[in-house]
């Protein structure tokens, strides 16, 4: 008796923390394992930032200056993770992508830019291991390069300083600017140029010895598809670039704006090819043949595990699969439908995608997606909003989805429709909350049956709530209250919280301080680590997801009342509706007991209380209390004691 107390008193305790507080911690690994941001018109260079002998990266994008991605790995077995914001202060607008090398012969490398004001060089005041970058103004005022020309440097008429190739972006022509100051004093002019050649629009070139002949080659990418190889047929001092169209065949035919990198990566004393593109995940080809016949051979594993849909991520978590998991489901920017299984556990989830499923989805573009079993047949079915402000019910045979064109077919909420399926009003049957891009919430109530639905707007429901533009909503209960909270995303990357306080909407600005995301933020509530409190997923316009995680409770932390789990404990499905297995383990006779509790520590349901042999056990809860009187949605706490001592406690989350 003095121990269940002690957990009730401890259970009331967190809830106290609840409504103080709401910590998040944000940590893109989840859906990204790489270390390697997925950023649109991504523009790989390397070079060995930190001198520490390895190839680190510079990650040039559309947005925002470029990212210092630090090689944590080694020569040979690299490894990449954001590093120090060593290029912080240096305006986007100077640099859309930069490349390294040391200009001014002072033996540390400097950065030298393209972006919107054309060519820029920011000198290394710092050293070799700590890099600090100061722009020198108007270096390259003299060069007619345009906007987000992309440079690289190398001697190219073998005088030992460092010339220049810039690719422009108005008509794709590629330029070297020769070098005519000296190794530790450069100067570039118009007037000291060789044309390589034209290829199409926005060339990005990188120098490189790719056939080992001691000239410099130039590899160039597009925005077109593949890329082009510009080879020097000449000499270390009189260059002839000859377009060589098999070195690359067949590599980059399925991404556009290809902007390579060449480098050698894994230290085998060749050069190997990454590049970006306009979708953001960066690609990798090892060179497996000699420095002077490249063999190139796809690595998807250095830079995989990234998520991105291709643009306007709109996430949702459903175990569609039925493996006791979440997956997830992604609208997008062109329309389609993304499917990611999640492989890994309900504790540490990886994806994989598979999306043949979804592929008769296809309506206009901003796609949004919900799922559920809407006509209580066992299958997940879908809602899909669109750039139109409509709906569409596709219904889920079980091999696949068949539109049924009269179901909503009168919902118009304007432009940019974002539905959610949700138990609203705690009915059993499946409701839809939906924004638009005016900023509103709508409410449609489902006054049919689980088997038969029929929907009807209920106005005014949301009223107050107008988040300006681009509304997307996701539900669930942060703070334990009645019922379910609405968060929201909007057009500038804010999230807000709305409570429903005796019949009015309230915002609580406290509930994501701190926690932003990028343009057009699709929220998502769910529970990702098994931790049974409801995380943050925020989708983007880039296509990728970001992941925070919920830092408020932590049952296991009273290490007084519980001991690391060894038996097994744990509940599937969580969610649940209408009932969970709970299971667990014994490895030798004992007493058992099983309690549920509600939030506010207390004890709802006796499960179990008896002395059982050694076993692993499953018991069915069904969400009823000691009376066999049904419990309202929410987060429920298991205890397993044996011999009268607590040995665990996990959550599960009753959804209806």
């Amino acid at each position: 008796m003095i121990k269940k107390n002690y957990i009730c008193v401890f259970l009331v305790l967190l809830l106290a923390v609840t409504l103080a507080a709401q910590p998040w911690l944000q940590n893109d690994d989840m859906f990204n394992s790489s270390g390697v941001p997925s950023l649109p018109f991504s523009q790989p260079r390397f070079a060995d930032i930190d001198g520490d002998e390895d190839m680190d990266m510079i990650l040039g994008n559309l947005n925002e200056a470029p990212y210092y991605i630090e090689n944590v790995g080694s020569v040979g077995n690299p490894d990449f993770s954001e590093g120090n914001n060593i290029f912080a202060g240096i305006s986007p607008l100077d640099a859309e992508m930069g490349v390294c090398s040391d200009l001014d012969n002072d033996g540390d490398l400097d950065l030298i830019t393209g972006g919107f004001s054309g060519l820029n060089y920011f000198e290394n005041i710092g050293s070799v291991n700590l890099p600090e970058f100061q722009l020198v103004n108007n270096f390259f005022s003299d060069l007619a390069v345009g906007q987000n020309p992309v440079p690289d440097l190398a001697d190219v008429d073998d005088d030992d300083d460092l010339d220049i190739v810039v690719g422009f972006s108005e008509n794709g022509s590629v330029k070297i600017y020769l070098n005519t100051g000296s190794i530790g004093n450069a100067q570039y002019s118009e007037d000291e140029t060789i044309e390589i050649g034209d290829v199409g629009l926005y060339a990005y070139p990188n120098f490189c010895d790719l056939d080992a002949d001691n000239d410099q080659d130039i590899i160039v990418g597009r925005d077109s598809y593949g890329i082009v190889y510009f080879q020097n047929n000449g000499t270390p001092q009189n260059g002839v670039w000859e377009i060589n169209e098999t070195m690359f065949s067949g590599i980059g035919v399925e991404t556009y704006w290809n902007s390579p990198g060449i480098c050698d990566l894994n230290g085998d004393g060749t050069f190997d090819l990454i590049f970006g593109n306009a979708a953001g995940p960066l690609l990798y080809y090892e060179n497996n043949g000699t420095p002077q016949i490249p063999s190139w051979q796809q690595n998807t594993t250095l830079f995989s595990g990234v998520i991105d849909v291709g643009g306007a991520s709109n996430p949702v978590f459903y175990d569609f699969d039925e493996d006791g998991d979440f997956d997830l489901i992604s609208g997008t920017q062109l329309g389609y439908i993304k499917y990611y299984q999640n492989t890994g556990s309900v504790y540490a989830p990886a994806w994989e995608e598979g999306s043949d499923y979804f592929a008769s989805i296809d309506h206009s573009i901003y796609s949004a997606i919900t799922l559920g079993d809407v006509n209580n047949d066992g299958n997940a079915d879908a809602i899909v909003g669109d750039l139109s402000g409509h709906f569409y019910y596709h219904r889920n045979t079980g091999s696949g989805f068949v539109f049924e064109s009269e179901v909503l077919n009168t919902v118009d909420i304007g432009d940019w429709s974002a539905p959610r399926l949700v138990d609203m009003d705690n009915d059993d049957d499946l409701d839809i909350v939906a924004g638009n891009e005016a900023g509103n919430l709508f409410y449609f109530e489902n006054q049919g049956t689980p088997e038969v639905p029929d929907w009807y707007e209920i106005t005014d429901f949301f009223s107050g709530i107008d988040v300006s533009s681009n509304c997307v909503p996701g539900l669930g209960n942060l703070n334990e209250s009645d019922g379910f909270n609405v968060i929201t995303g909007d057009l500038w990357g804010e999230v807000q919280f709305f409570e429903n306080i005796s019949g009015v909407w309230t915002e609580d600005p406290t509930m994501f301080t701190g926690v932003s995301g990028e343009q057009n933020t699709t929220p998502a509530l769910v529970d990702l680590d098994d931790d049974g409190d409801l995380d943050l997923v925020l989708g983007n316009y880039s296509g990728t997801l970001n992941y925070f995680e919920n830092l408020l409770y932590n049952v296991h932390s009273n290490n007084e009342t519980v001991s690391p789990n060894q038996f097994d404990l744990s509940n599937y499905p969580n969610p649940f509706n209408p009932s969970t297995n709970i299971h667990f383990s014994i490895p030798s006779e004992c007493k058992v007991e099983l309690t549920i509790y509600n939030i506010l520590g207390q004890k709802v349901k006796t499960q179990i209380s008896e002395t059982l042999p050694a076993g692993d056990y499953s018991e069915t809860w069904n969400g009823m209390n000691e009376f066999d009187q049904p419990l309202s949605s929410g987060v429920y706490f298991y205890k397993l004691d044996i011999n009268y001592k607590t040995q665990a406690i996990k959550k599960c989350l009753l959804l209806k």
